[in-house]
């Protein structure tokens, strides 16, 4: 079992304040104690959510005067949409009310919503919008434990990667900010499903939450091309067919039925302007010099905006598709997912708060090491508390420089791409990847794990073609991969 003590320098520099990391001859935990690693992390989360719950008390009850919900930082779209969206009238989301979200998220919010709206009609001294932001808060909560067991359950030896996601800021100030959750949600369940050999239980996963939110439909992209690599395009493409058949069944019967409410949220993405904190925004208020030049011109042509967003995400994709064509070894799936979604945030002209949460599982996936992690989440704390201070800007109740707010979006900017680089060179130089350190190969690859390598890899200058230089899916490199492997992991001291 790993000890991020040993493995993290991070982690090490911190334990010298107790003593020093574990030793090679300290004595292994005793069987049958309850407090395993395991137990560890799940009580970890279970108290940054009932953090968060703390967090966003001040506003749960829905009384916002004075812009409290700003002051506080408590503000969450879960309980305005109550209201907005027309759950507090009794109306069904898409027949009565054309909903801003997919369908997936839309169905999750009339199973609660409805049922609140039906249980205080008649009850005047009954807060319909404060008993739907707790239903909602406890169920996301839950998918959030249960995200951690999914990371528990594909890194048993290496528990306490899981902690990284458990104990994130990110997650304690945006859980249920919005309903991401439960996409990320499904989106975990179908890595563990792909990681466990089934690629049909894989894609109608990822397709249900493709269907709550359209991220974990990027997933299908390297998992293709990984599939391309390993000899294994086939299960790949079943995985991503019976993901499209999904999305598509969910969405039939609203599409048909209601079609103007099911465009609704494809319509608000083509016409929605440039949001705060995005690289097109920063493009007009970067710190100190103002707008650069071009991006004035695109704040008042989103059509524009809309195919450049696009055209540089299919760049990025691209250029990911080459990097595992070209790695001398095969990247893990983890490693890839966080680039691919990671690059969709970079260009988007939408990057809400919440949207930390798509990315907080995938790089505990791609990069468990905490250094980077943590400056990570310390820029997305800074922009949490930037934004809303922005927000009171944009209220008449300014407390800070407009420069302020665009060095944190800079910031966070910034650690995004620069946690993306690391994972990047933990693919080139994959003797710098600690998971292979702990694990031989892949272990959410699935059918990936110890595959071989298509015989045209060695064309593009990728790792090994024959079948006997694999790495036997959970177990040890064989042939001239191990020698290689080992003397690798053996100098690959130098973590960030």
């Amino acid at each position: 079992m790993d000890a991020p003590s040993r493995s993290d320098e991070f982690v090490r520099g911190l334990s010298e304040a107790v003593g020093g990391p574990v030793g090679s001859h300290a004595v292994p935990r005793r069987s049958g104690r309850f407090w395993t690693a395991g137990r560890i992390v799940m009580a970890l989360v279970c108290l940054t959510l009932a953090l968060h719950w703390v967090q966003k008390s001040p506003c749960e009850n829905g009384a916002w005067t004075g812009y409290k919900q700003y002051r506080e930082m408590c503000y969450t779209d879960v309980l305005a949409l109550y209201y907005a969206e027309g759950l507090s009238d009794g109306k069904v989301p898409y027949r009565d009310h054309a909903v801003e979200y997919p369908v997936l998220t839309g169905a999750f919010m009339g199973l609660i919503g409805l049922p609140v709206h039906a249980i205080g009609e008649n009850r005047p001294g009954f807060n319909q919008g404060e008993a739907f932001y707790i239903v909602n808060l406890v169920v996301l909560g839950g998918l959030a434990i249960a995200t951690v067991g999914v990371i528990l359950a594909l890194r048993r030896r290496r528990p306490w990667d899981a902690a990284l996601f458990a104990a994130a800021p990110a997650l304690l100030f945006t859980a249920s900010v919005n309903w991401d959750l439960l996409a990320v949600g499904l989106a975990m369940f179908g890595v563990y499903a792909w990681a466990k050999r089934h690629p049909v239980a894989a894609g109608i996963l990822l397709g249900l939450g493709t269907a709550a939110k359209l991220w974990p439909g990027f997933l299908f992209i390297p998992l293709l091309f990984l599939g391309l690599r390993a000899r294994r395009f086939s299960q790949a493409f079943t995985a991503s067919l019976v993901g499209l058949i999904t999305w598509i069944v969910v969405n039939a019967p609203v599409y048909l039925l209601y079609h103007k409410s099911w465009d609704q949220f494809f319509s608000l993405n083509r016409t929605r302007g440039i949001d705060w904190g995005t690289l097109w925004y920063l493009g007009v208020h970067f710190p100190f010099l103002g707008a650069l030049p071009g991006f004035n011109r695109l704040q008042t042509n989103i059509p524009s905006v809309n195919y450049l967003q696009y055209g540089l995400f299919a760049v990025c994709c691209i250029g990911i598709a080459l990097l595992i064509f070209m790695a001398p070894r095969r990247p893990r799936f983890g490693q890839v997912a966080f680039l691919v979604v990671a690059a969709f945030l970079v260009f988007s002209k939408v990057w809400s708060q919440q949207y930390v949460l798509w990315l907080l599982p995938l790089a505990v996936l791609a990069r468990p090491r905490w250094g980077a992690f943590l400056a990570w989440q310390a820029a997305e704390v800074i922009y949490f508390c930037a934004f809303y201070g922005e927000l009171l800007g944009a209220s008449g109740k300014g407390i800070f420089p407009e420069s302020v707010f665009d060095l944190a979006a800079l910031l966070r900017l910034v650690t995004v791409c620069v946690l993306a680089g690391y994972v990047i060179r933990d693919i080139v130089r994959p003797e710098r990847d600690v998971v292979r350190d702990t694990y031989s190969d892949d272990p959410e690859g699935g059918v990936l794990d110890g595959a071989p390598d298509a015989p045209w890899i060695a064309w593009w200058g990728g790792g090994p073609e024959d079948e006997e230089d694999a790495v036997p899916a959970g177990g040890q490199p064989t042939g001239g991969q191990a020698a290689g492997g080992q003397t690798a992991l053996a100098g690959s001291a130098s973590v960030s």
